[in-house]
């Protein structure tokens, strides 16, 4: 059974964690239910406010951006976030991120048996671990071991997501680490590390990241042709979407362009319908 059999999506195009709000930002924009799933921001077990100052920048190639994780909490998130993107008929996919592996274990835990979630997807590629304050995952067996802590609290029937940078130098590696470690698919792609105008850390995303996504994309399909892969990273464009179909991977998540355009996300599905 592929990986979108196993979530259950309606099509090929998700948003990237993140870069939907909450889903209440997003649905005058797109229908939730058209989605093939709804990412949801990464949710850690406690409230984070995010980073203090300017927070986003515009460059010529992408965006700049040093939010800080900034999310509710857990127990916000399932009070009154959760039950409202089940209501819209979305696939809800959770983002988590923990500063240890015992506490991305907890949120597995917590959400595997919560009414209306399809998947779990775990944050693996912040650009800046220590700085953000998630667990420091640079080694493969660091990855592996947050995907063996998460998989080891999640039932069979919920499937679990590793989202990894884009490395090219070790993307088949770690892919087949979090493999190894009960991950049921691989997110390529995120933004990478960068810094501000005034030299706080921050993170790049948008077009200038895409090839950079697409070839680690591409690395792996071709070396692991049994592991579902989704793509992410600069993807805006229907051909964007056929770049990362084409090398292999089974779906892609799209992010920063709905930062520029919220209306990106309907134009994708709509092209996907007509090519159909």
């Amino acid at each position: 059974m592929s990986v979108l059999e196993d979530l259950r999506l309606r099509g090929p195009v998700l948003t990237a964690s993140g870069c939907g709000g909450t889903g209440r930002e997003l649905a005058p924009y797109v229908d939730l239910a058209t989605l093939g799933g709804f990412v949801t921001r990464s949710i850690t077990l406690a409230h984070r406010t995010g980073a203090a100052g300017r927070r986003i920048v515009e460059t010529p190639s992408g965006l700049l951006n040093a939010v800080g994780l900034q999310n509710p909490g857990l127990e916000p998130f399932l009070a009154r976030e959760l039950p409202w993107l089940h209501q819209q008929g979305a696939r809800v996919i959770v983002s988590i991120a923990g500063a240890s592996p015992g506490e991305y274990a907890d949120l597995a835990q917590r959400l595997a048996v919560a009414p209306g979630v399809s998947g779990i997807e775990v944050n693996l590629s912040a650009p800046d671990q220590r700085g953000s304050g998630v667990y420091d995952v640079r080694e493969p067996f660091h990855a592996g071991s947050v995907v063996s802590a998460v998989r080891r609290e999640t039932p069979s029937r919920v499937p679990v997501l590793a989202k990894l940078r884009s490395d090219v130098v070790r993307a088949v590696e770690v892919s087949r680490t979090v493999a190894e470690a009960g991950a049921d698919a691989v997110v390529l792609g995120n933004a990478l590390p960068a810094a501000m105008p005034d030299g706080r850390p921050a993170r790049l995303s948008g077009p200038a990241v895409g090839p950079l996504a697409l070839r680690c994309v591409a690395q792996v399909c071709q070396q692991l042709p049994a592991l579902p892969v989704i793509g992410c990273g600069g993807i805006a464009t229907p051909a964007d979407v056929r770049a990362f179909l084409d090398a292999g991977a089974v779906a892609v998540q799209v992010g920063t362009a709905q930062l520029h355009d919220p209306m990106t996300l309907s134009r994708l599905i709509t092209a996907r319908q007509e090519d159909a």
